[in-house]
């Protein structure tokens, strides 16, 4: 099986090195800034020239840019939109409000360090997973003049030479350092799909998988397959109708394969973010 444009496939969603994930919002984007955190969560970071608070500003921006997408910083000047700070009952800036399926998550007023900000992050990010809110944002800006990431330089070597063990290894490297690394968690997916797929035989797969419909490994062999030939919907629909019929044990095996092919494909696929539903009420 001639793998190579899967391995370029694999290397191309995470964002470009250059990609920042900062957007000015006022009042006039201020509601469709909200809208995206139906899909992913949305950070706002209230601010203001006189409050001498570079520092925090320069800190979100290396996490928001840092997580790839996992999340989006807003950052308002409240001098120039002072009625937005005067709609989110803000007295005191800088401050900072997280945003999770449209509903506000008053984070911290003041300025914070890297790793204190970094622990309120990642409890956002907590908040929005277990709410199946884990889509991805795409860049506002990217500089083209950036050079390659150097972070992944290592699982790339690994996936050009069509070695994706190592690749897998090389990623679970840099998520031990960077748990919520959302280029890192993709990268693994799809090192891990290409991994299971390169010694297997898909069209087998599909039909094993449907002499069978209750064997759990061959329906996961299966939806591996539907994904590598770019069929992500079927792929999910398999699973979840797989989660709705097990328990226990197998029932989380298939629920965490089918959220590392969310990574694969994308968490702002249109198909992702309707298995998410699915997920949802497959669960409960």
């Amino acid at each position: 099986m001639d793998l190579s444009s899967i391995v370029a496939a694999a290397k191309a969603p995470p964002p470009p090195p250059g990609a920042s994930y900062v957007m000015e919002v006022d009042e006039r984007n201020l509601e469709q800034v909200i809208s995206l955190s139906l899909r992913f969560p949305v950070v706002l970071e209230l601010n203001s020239p006189r409050a001498n608070a570079d520092a925090l500003s320069q800190t979100l921006t290396e996490l928001a840019n840092a997580a790839g997408g996992a999340w989006l910083l807003g950052r308002i000047n409240v001098d120039a939109s002072p009625q937005v700070a005067a709609a989110f009952g803000i007295q005191a800036v800088p401050a900072v409000i997280g945003v999770v399926g449209g509903q506000l998550a008053p984070m911290w007023q003041g300025t914070k360090d890297k790793v204190e900000a970094q622990a309120y992050l990642d409890q956002l990010l907590q908040v929005a997973a277990a709410n199946g809110v884990v889509g991805r944002a795409e860049p506002v800006s990217v500089d083209s003049e950036a050079g390659p990431d150097p972070r992944f330089a290592a699982a790339d070597a690994a996936l050009a030479e069509g070695n994706f063990d190592a690749a897998v290894a090389e990623f679970d490297k840099l998520l031990a350092a960077s748990p919520n690394d959302a280029e890192a968690k993709a990268g693994r997916a799809q090192a891990a799909l290409l991994g299971r797929v390169s010694t297997a035989d898909p069209a087998q797969a599909l039909q094993r998988a449907a002499a069978a419909p209750a064997d759990v490994e061959l329906q996961l062999a299966a939806a591996d397959a539907e994904v590598f030939g770019g069929a992500a919907e079927q792929a999910f629909a398999r699973l979840i109708e797989v989660i709705r019929i097990t328990t226990g044990d197998q029932r989380e095996q298939v629920r965490l394969r089918l959220l590392e092919l969310f990574e694969t494909v994308g968490g702002t696929d249109p198909a992702v973010l309707k298995a998410r539903r699915d997920l949802m009420s497959a669960l409960f």
